[in-house]
């Protein structure tokens, strides 16, 4: 187990921790927890061959882009992000596997389900990652520290993968705990030492510090979390903006009163593709629009969600991007209502024709389905597209994906063969 910070360094985590939550975890009552390259260490559970080779999930193209990448590719430089085509030079003994969405989100909803088990007060952050606040969960089962270990347990036990915890007084600290504990860790920060592990770091360790405001923190000579936490508010708000600037001297500071907010329902869903070369062929761009309706469709039924604005992201060679959309009067979770809306936001749009590099679609005002009320026009029968499309869910939910589809896709795989 990884240890305590303090100012000489780490000290390391024993099972003598009060089980009264008494010690130095007192009021440590936020955890971060991060899986360990997620998506790569599921497909090294489903796949036998996998293990013990450096692992790369992402897209397979051209134009992929790494996903996620085991601990082995890291060491060779690979990381999240990098075009596939230089993650392969880098590690060309890497297993390369396309991302397999059901099959994390299965593994990150089981995930979820053990930390909600201890708390309410869980914060997905995404399929990998969430905070809890386990103030309510002290008397029940111990301390933070012995939460956090549990719950690394379990997530061991019955999931047969690893995570790394932080533990501290804000989310803010608790997610950098955790970070500096990766892979396999669990970090307690404590309160009284907070400043201590912070100073060291780089600002870049800062939420919102991206590359634009670490350059200009470092014409200010400020390139540690320490310095920018000692320097005159007035200055930085002056070079950053009132909110940027107030923002980051209180995270410099150990200053972090956000809370921990349970999973609120997403506002939107969408769905994008990238082809592997630019396409003109207004036929190709409609299947692939029709496609990623079906995705949006299914995803919005399987949560039980519609929407009413639809909105296309059409993306051209040169990278400059325009999105079009349109609100319907009622909400929908029909892939059909979707793509034809979409297709037609496509043509509206003066890029019929044009190459582009990616297409994307979304739905927008996602409200629970029951608020989505559907008017019956004359004469329509209560059966319609949705009872099919539901049916084609649970085939699909059955046999997986590419088992059922529209006449229009099936088509064109078949042309593809």
């Amino acid at each position: 187990m990884r240890g305590m910070v303090s100012p000489s360094g780490i000290v390391p985590l024993g099972a003598d921790f009060p089980a009264d939550g008494s010690g130095p975890d007192a009021d440590c009552h936020i955890l971060h927890l991060d899986m360990d390259a997620f998506f790569a260490s599921v497909e090294q559970l489903r796949r036998p061959e996998a293990r013990g080779r450096p692992v790369i999930v992402g897209g397979t193209g051209p134009r992929g882009v790494v996903s996620s990448a085991d601990y082995l590719a890291r060491a060779k430089g690979v990381h999240s992000a990098m075009p596939m085509t230089r993650a392969t030079r880098l590690c060309p003994e890497a297993l390369v596997f396309p991302p397999d969405g059901r099959a994390y989100r299965q593994v990150s909803e089981a995930v979820m389900d053990i930390l909600r088990s201890v708390t309410p007060l869980v914060q997905p952050l995404s399929l990998d990652e969430a905070f809890l606040d386990v103030s309510g969960a002290r008397r029940r089962l111990g301390g933070p520290v012995r939460i956090a270990a549990m719950i690394r347990e379990r997530v061991r036990a019955e999931q047969r993968l690893t995570c790394s915890v932080g533990v501290a007084a804000t989310r803010f600290t608790a997610k950098l705990g955790s970070t500096h504990c990766k892979p396999d860790g669990l970090l307690l920060v404590p309160t009284a030492h907070v400043r201590g592990f912070l100073d060291p770091l780089p600002v870049g360790a800062l939420p919102g510090v991206g590359d634009r405001t670490e350059r200009t923190l470092a014409k200010l000579g400020v390139r540690t979390v320490g310095r920018l936490a000692r320097y005159e508010p007035d200055m930085l708000r002056m070079e950053l903006g009132d909110k940027a600037g107030t923002r980051l001297v209180e995270l410099a500071r150990g200053v972090d009163e956000s809370p921990v907010v349970p999973e609120t329902p997403d506002k939107s869903l969408g769905a994008e593709e990238t082809f592997d070369e630019d396409v003109a062929d207004p036929d190709v761009v409609d299947r692939e629009l029709l496609r990623l309706a079906e995705k949006v469709g299914r995803r919005l039924r399987a949560s039980g969600q519609a929407g009413r604005t639809v909105s296309v992201k059409l993306r051209r060679g040169d990278f400059s991007t325009i999105t079009r959309s349109r609100t319907l009067p009622e909400g929908t979770d029909v892939a059909r209502e979707i793509s034809a809306l979409a297709r037609e936001l496509y043509t509206a749009s003066g890029l019929r024709g044009v190459p582009l590099r990616l297409v994307g679609v979304r739905v927008e005002g996602v409200m629970p389905v029951e608020r989505a009320h559907h008017q019956l026009a004359l004469g329509e029968e209560e059966s319609g597209w949705r009872d099919v499309e539901r049916v084609m869910d649970r085939v699909t939910a059955r046999f997986g994906p590419g088992a059922i589809q529209s006449a229009v896709l099936a088509k064109r795989d078949e042309n593809d063969v």
